[in-house]
């Protein structure tokens, strides 16, 4: 049987008329990996509001694997998040115009979770498919860090079953008119999403090799 795949995406937000992680969902579960059923649903940018609705698509997807996108723009490549933390704290404000500030995603949680997912043997299978891809060691303050943590909180509390992290791709070349930032297209980023997927089904076992960072 197939193995059950949810696969989260984000509305836009910050005045963005696209989510490249949302578009990435949408083609990946368009055409899955084989061996793999993938639902892709669409979070609201919302603090709060976004764990309710991925809840909601846990109860009624039942994964074996979950794994939410998100868009950080700047960065060069699909890179896996390691932690989430347990803090809420808004550059900006959500979609509902919320900005908590040194708020806990869970009041009374632990500060912080690894990921579950084998982010290094995630990354080895991008960069084999030929995507560009990196371990991340912040997730952020905003709505993607809330989800990332919020999931990794439900994982450990009710479903600890089930495997799943968080990780975050590159703005969409529409994204940057002027060329000045880096930006992936949205199907290389599904590719790598694809291959990161197929490599996190197989096993939890993840690689040791150095990934760190100096800063």
């Amino acid at each position: 049987m197939a193995t059950r795949v949810l696969l989260t995406g984000f509305e836009p937000f910050g005045g963005e008329s696209v989510n490249p992680s949302w578009q990435a969902a949408e083609l990946v579960a368009a055409a899955p990996p084989e061996g793999i059923a993938v639902t892709a649903v669409q979070l609201p940018c919302v603090f709060g509001e976004s764990l309710s609705a991925l809840r909601a698509a846990v109860d009624e997807v039942r994964p074996e694997l979950v794994v939410c996108l998100g868009q950080a723009g700047g960065r060069h490549g699909v890179t896996v998040e390691r932690v989430a933390v347990n803090v809420d704290d808004a550059r900006i404000p959500d979609n509902a115009g919320a900005r908590p500030i040194d708020s806990a995603v869970v009041p009374g949680g632990p500060a912080a979770y690894f990921s579950t997912l084998p982010v290094k043997r995630c990354v080895a299978a991008m960069r084999s498919a030929g995507v560009p891809g990196a371990v991340s060691n912040t997730a952020g303050t905003f709505v993607c860090n809330h989800v990332a943590y919020g999931l990794a909180h439900l994982l450990a509390t009710e479903l600890p079953g089930v495997r799943g992290g968080f990780v975050h791709v590159p703005w969409a070349p529409e994204q940057v008119v002027d060329g000045g930032a880096p930006s992936l297209p949205v199907e290389t980023v599904a590719r790598g999403v694809a291959a990161l997927l197929l490599a996190a089904v197989v096993t939890g076992d993840d690689l040791r090799v150095s990934e760190g960072a100096t800063h």
